[in-house]
């Protein structure tokens, strides 16, 4: 089976990144495995979509892009440095867990304030 190619436009389109962003992390070394046409044109396939959700998952949690560096470096190397990565996603996944318990505090004084203010708000209006 022939595997369905994209051009830069098209992985754009459908991974709803702007091109811009995906030549960035082009040039930062964040997309391995990019084969070229004849032409020189860079061919991306269905895979990179899924990578570059990844990568996104990654950012949008906090990973710099230095560690995301080290992550793609690791994943090319191949299947030795499996536990390697574990290790940063669990890293990455602690990370995440500490920011949502801090936004679960965050949420809990808010609602507090809305309690008092609310509170305060109805009495004034007796």
């Amino acid at each position: 089976m022939v595997k369905e190619r994209f051009t830069i436009g098209n992985l754009a389109e459908k991974s709803k990144l702007s091109i811009h962003t995906i030549r960035f992390y082009e040039k930062e070394g964040l997309i391995p495995f990019i084969e070229r046409s004849p032409t020189g044109f860079r061919l991306y396939e269905e895979e990179h979509i899924e990578w570059l959700r990844f990568i996104c998952c990654l950012r949008e949690t906090g990973m710099s892009i230095s560690k995301l560096k080290d992550f793609v470096n690791l994943t090319v190397q191949g299947e030795a440095t499996t536990d390697q990565r574990i290790g940063m996603l669990e890293d990455q996944r602690i990370f995440i867990e500490s920011q949502v318990g801090a936004l679960l505090q965050y949420i809990a004084m808010i609602n507090h304030k809305i309690e008092m203010y609310s509170h305060t708000t109805a009495i004034s209006k007796d």
